[in-house]
């Protein structure tokens, strides 16, 4: 079967011929456009695709928003300082900015000032999102169909919840919770703001090309617990898993931290698949003990390889002992996808994610007597 194949089989209840491999290479292609060793539009194009055909791992599009954010009756500014890069919005209401600072020793960006810094920011942080619209952009996805065929599936996001989304990047979670804590009526009208907001994204989003959805969370569950989450993700995440499902496409949330406060939690809501899991000893549960910790629920969990392994932290033996431990478990039912949890970092090796489709094919493939 292709990657495809085995990985819709298993959307729809069924199985494959034996364990899905998908691996996020986002990250990893990034560090070698930046060091020059491949072209800056090589995440584009027809070979990037071609490129996990040689590795012979699945492909799942990552970073895709399938609309354009317009910001209304506002004053953005946008400009770059050496390393740094701004952003101010300037409302009727305040004005806010934020920085983000280019670390190249990791190929990434990181907050050095966040949009929302206290109370005194949430009227204008309201505002903002009162006046923001949404128009498509699905030309990516449409792009990437053609693209991708048998290797894989186009993947699309939908906005955060309005939680994480000042958690993971308007506000930071010390902010927030102090916000939770010293002003929750002002936090929650905030948040309703931002909902009817991301509502609307979320509904140009459902109503893309794409065949699989993300809600791209970030969530940790040492920074997300059961509390937070029920009093204010539960109602997002149902809703629009709802709304995904009802246009015939499959859902997924994005869970790279640690799993054991949050799991059951996210995996009752009704996701088709919880994505790049990080199991132990990088996370902090055992592969043998996802099942049980995911509760009844039929969601498929997807993940198991952390993104150390590819690099030559850890040696060839203990990598190919880890592969083949998760597999095993993987292999005992059809209700897990094997993938990177959560990224291939930039000192990754092309020959470990070489490595893993060998050990798919002689170590993946389903024993008798699973469903």
């Amino acid at each position: 079967m292709t990657p495809r194949e085995r990985v819709l089989r298993l959307f729809r209840g069924l199985k494959p011929d034996a364990v899905p491999w998908f691996g996020d290479l986002d990250y990893w292609a990034t560090a070698l456009i930046c060091r020059g060793q491949r072209p800056p539009d090589f995440k584009a194009g027809d070979s990037y695709i071609q490129w996990h055909r040689e590795l012979g791992v699945g492909f799942y599009l990552q970073g895709y928003f399938p609309f354009r954010t317009i910001i209304e009756n506002c004053g953005v500014k946008e400009w770059r300082t050496g390393r740094d890069r701004f952003r101010e919005i300037e409302t009727p209401r305040g004005t806010l900015r934020e920085c983000w600072r280019w670390l190249p020793d990791s190929y990434a960006e990181a907050p050095a000032e966040r949009l929302v810094k206290s109370a005194a920011d949430l009227a204008a942080y309201s505002y903002l999102h009162q006046y923001t619209r949404y128009e498509p952009d699905y030309e990516i996805a449409e792009r990437r169909r053609r693209q991708v065929g048998e290797t894989g599936i186009v993947v699309g996001y939908l906005p955060k919840s309005p939680f994480m989304q000042m958690v993971a990047l308007d506000a930071g979670i010390q902010t927030v919770t102090e916000l939770c804590t010293d002003m929750p009526d002002a936090l929650e009208e905030t948040l309703a703001v931002v909902r009817e907001s991301h509502d609307r994204a979320s509904a140009v989003a459902v109503a893309s090309p794409v065949e699989v959805l993300m809600i791209p969370e970030n969530l940790s569950s040492e920074v997300v617990g059961r509390r937070y989450y029920e009093k204010y993700m539960r109602n997002f995440h149902e809703t629009w898993v709802r709304n995904i499902h009802k246009a015939e496409k499959y859902s997924c949330l994005h869970l790279d931290g640690t799993l054991k406060g949050l799991l059951r939690e996210v995996c009752s809501a009704g996701f088709t698949f919880i994505e790049a899991m990080t199991p132990a000893p990088v996370g902090d549960l055992e592969i043998e003990e996802w099942a049980e910790w995911s509760g009844n629920s039929r969601t498929i969990l997807w993940g198991g390889l952390p993104g150390v392994f590819f690099t030559d932290l850890v040696a060839d033996l203990a990598f190919d002992l880890f592969v083949k431990k998760v597999l095993a478990v993987m292999r005992s039912a059809p209700r897990y996808v094997l993938g990177v949890a959560d990224q291939v970092p930039p000192d990754g090796l092309e020959s470990r994610i070489r490595r893993v489709g060998s050990l798919v094919q002689e170590f993946g493939v389903y024993g008798a007597g699973t469903a």
